[in-house]
C-alpha cells in the first residue's frame, strides 16, 4: 500500500505580486522626487575649458560694482545696457563672474534679468 503525501511543496514561484510591488515602487518614486522650478545654469566643468562662445561677460567684484564687458555700469541699468549688447545675437550667453565675498542677491540679481529676458547664463569657476 503505497500512501502519497497531501503536503507536498510546489518548487514554483509567482513573479506576479513582485512584479506588482516593483511597479507600485517605481510609480511612488517617480511621483515623490520632483524637483521645484528653479533658474537652469549652465555650470562649466572646472577642470577644462568651455566650448560655449561668449556674447557678453557680467562681472561683480568684492566692491558691488558690475562690469559688463570690462566697463562700469550701474545695478539700476544692467538690464537696459544687457538688451543693447545682446539685441542681435541668435544665442545670447551671459557669461556671470562673481568674487566669493559677494552676497549671492546681487549675483541673483543678474540671473533673474537673465531669465526675464530668455538669455542663458553661465557662471564662470576658478579651474582646480
Amino acid at each position: 500500500m503505497k500512501l502519497k503525501g497531501r503536503n507536498k511543496v510546489s518548487p514554483e514561484f509567482s513573479m506576479s505580486s513582485m512584479t506588482d510591488i516593483v511597479f507600485l515602487l517605481l510609480i511612488f518614486f517617480m511621483l515623490t522626487s520632483n524637483a521645484p522650478n528653479a533658474l537652469d545654469l549652465l555650470l562649466p566643468k572646472a577642470k577644462g575649458k568651455s566650448t560655449n562662445t561668449q556674447n557678453v561677460s557680467v562681472s561683480i567684484n568684492k566692491k558691488f560694482e558690475f562690469y559688463v564687458d570690462q566697463t562700469l555700469v550701474e545695478e539700476t541699468l544692467m538690464e537696459s545696457t544687457l538688451q543693447a549688447k545682446l539685441q542681435n545675437e541668435e544665442n545670447p550667453t551671459i557669461i556671470l563672474r562673481v568674487e566669493e565675498s559677494v552676497p549671492i542677491e546681487k549675483a541673483v540679481r543678474v540671473m533673474d534679468i537673465a531669465n526675464r529676458n530668455h538669455y542663458k547664463i553661465i557662471l564662470a569657476v576658478r579651474p582646480n
